[in-house]
């Protein structure tokens, strides 16, 4: 049983750019590869054939699993999402109750985080943590450090 995920059309445009990559530029490298190492000689001892048949095994591992996380993909209509709680793509301004620091960050999906552009994913610790909750409260959080607690601030799109 495959679940859904959800993807902003951006996040979507870029899964669907890099399984087109590896299908039309990956895969015909990896049969280039194998054909190239078949030419050498005996295969029973050959380690480049070897290592090639293990290469194409593995990206078309890659793709069949991306072919699936597409079929399974929904995108999320923006302006629909309620802002009076944290879900999948708020913006989110909280405030670490220990040291005070105020942050910003953005609940995507898993493949879309990226912790550099202000992007978390909604299965991390701390996504899992401010999910449903509203402007003003306190969300705990279980991190491998201990328990944080940051409060709500702000939640926007």
């Amino acid at each position: 049983m495959s679940k859904v995920s959800y993807y902003t059309a951006e996040g979507l445009k870029k899964l669907r750019e890099e399984l087109n990559y590896l299908k039309d530029i990956e895969r015909p490298k990896a049969s280039q590869a194998i054909a190239e190492a078949r030419d050498k000689g005996d295969l029973s001892e050959n380690a480049e054939y070897d290592a090639a048949k293990e290469a194409q095994g593995m990206l078309e591992m890659k793709i069949s699993k991306m072919e699936e996380t597409l079929a399974n993909a929904r995108v999320i209509d923006e302006s629909q999402l309620d802002t009076s709680k944290v879900l999948a793509l708020s913006k989110v301004k909280i405030k670490n109750q220990t040291n005070g620091m105020e942050m910003t960050y953005t609940l995507v999906a898993e493949s879309e985080a990226d912790l550099a552009s202000g992007k978390i994913s909604v299965n991390s610790p701390i996504g899992k943590g401010l999910l449903g909750k509203s402007v003003g409260d306190v969300a705990e959080i279980q991190v491998p450090s201990g328990i944080m607690k940051f409060e709500i601030l702000e939640i926007s799109r």
